[in-house]
């Protein structure tokens, strides 16, 4: 008894391909360039997203910052134009006020400072005073060293974590500098890390590239702060949507400083979880427009597919009539035409993902500085996968109708035929 698929069977399916090559090859090329366009967008889109979050690189998701500007709306007896500053009373009374909070900290910034060491020097480096608990805010990547802890900020020490871009400005030579010393104007302090996050497009209280972060105690009295912060950092717990807190919090911080709730000017609050949201939003648009595009695409190649095989069973009537005749089954004949349009489509669709692997490969190449890949242009694994099962059934598809037509031929149809 014959075999569904051996041998001999494949290599009358690679005859029946090849016995017209420009053929095959056009109609191949449909279903490769739909599938070579739907791998590369996915990947492609992959890597753009990963690029934009870098924008955000460390910052909690569900992270909130409030700034203090002028006031634009008079209150309480207070014209507009009035100046006035956060300050670290406004710590308890939000903790207190407002118990969905997670982590409440504030960040005290001198902006425009040069820092130096023996004979380099950075002359835009960003100083902050932040708490050990500023890392549920920003998490640091740290290639040496250690952050901040509760300890330094208690005892006032003259330690600081360096930014990438100051670390590569004061020790061009590389290495580990923990432990030696820097001076910011006329105060020296020691080094115990340096933060290897990038800096992102969108800046906030200043790049971390450029950052020199010290106790904030000392940073308040070295400096002559006194009260006052620049800025208030707040996260929610776990569960709790900032946009339905952010209200409370701008009532509690403004009532609390005779500025009038509904003066955005005034108080700026800048919630980073609707930022994700909309990068989210906007990338699952980008998703549904890739597939649609790239599916509309493949299906257009294996309608292509379906029309040739269709072309290629009315040219071997004779032949198929003649293997009825001496004793084909109508499901051999069914199971040769299918065969022959899952090879054709499956051959052309995994040309079509190794070539957009290999292409997005080199972008990734190109997008390495350092040995650190900045974001993954590639096809994830369980995709080609999908793809590759999804041409196998669009081979089918694209074979029943040419298959049920020779079917329908009986051997003497198909001798008059002749």
């Amino acid at each position: 008894m014959k075999k569904w698929f051996d041998t001999d069977t494949f290599r009358e399916i690679l005859d029946s391909l090849l016995r017209n090559r420009s053929r095959s090859l056009l109609t191949g090329f449909g279903v490769f360039w739909g599938v070579f366009m739907l791998m590369l967008l996915i990947g492609g889109g992959q890597g753009l997203k990963q690029l934009m979050e870098k924008n955000f690189d460390g910052f909690a998701q569900n992270t909130c910052f409030i700034f203090a500007d002028r006031t634009s709306k008079p209150y309480h007896g207070f014209k507009k134009g009035r100046s006035w500053n956060l300050t670290y009373d406004d710590i308890p009374r939000l903790q207190s006020l407002v118990p969905e909070l997670a982590t409440v900290t504030p960040v005290a910034t001198l902006w425009g400072k040069t820092v130096t060491r023996n004979e380099y020097n950075y002359g835009s480096a960003v100083v902050k005073g932040v708490r050990a608990d500023y890392v549920n805010i920003e998490t640091p990547t740290l290639m040496y060293g250690r952050f901040l802890n509760e300890v330094d900020v208690a005892q006032e020490r003259k330690v600081c974590v360096l930014g990438k871009k100051v670390y590569a400005n004061l020790f061009p030579e590389g290495g580990d500098p923990c432990g030696q010393r820097i001076a910011i104007g006329g105060s020296y302090y020691s080094v115990i890390g340096v933060n290897w996050v990038e800096a992102g497009g969108i800046n906030i209280n200043g790049s971390v590239a450029d950052a020199v972060m010290i106790p904030l105690t000392l940073a308040s009295r070295a400096y002559n702060m006194g009260n006052v912060v620049q800025m208030i950092c707040f996260t929610a717990q776990e569960g709790i949507t900032m946009s339905d807190i952010t209200p409370r919090v701008r009532e509690v911080v403004a009532r609390a400083h005779y500025v009038d709730p509904t003066d955005d000017q005034a108080m700026f609050l800048l919630n980073t979880q609707l930022i994700f949201g909309i990068v989210d939003n906007l990338f699952k648009g980008i998703n549904f427009l890739v597939w649609l595009i790239g599916l509309g695409t493949l299906l257009a190649g294996v309608i292509g597919v379906s029309n040739i095989m269709m072309v290629s069973v009315r040219e071997r009537t004779t032949e198929i009539g003649i293997r009825r005749a001496i004793g084909a089954t109508p499901f051999q004949i069914l199971g040769q035409i299918i065969s022959e349009s899952i090879v054709l489509t499956l051959v052309a669709g995994m040309m079509g993902i190794v070539l957009s692997v290999l292409i997005l490969a080199g972008v990734e190449v190109a997008m390495t500085e350092d040995g650190i890949l900045k974001a993954a242009f590639q096809v994830p694994f369980w995709t080609a996968i999908l793809a590759a099962a999804l041409l196998t059934v669009l081979g089918v598809v694209a074979g029943l109708m040419p298959a049920s037509r020779a079917m329908q031929i009986k051997p003497v149809d198909a001798m008059r035929d002749e």
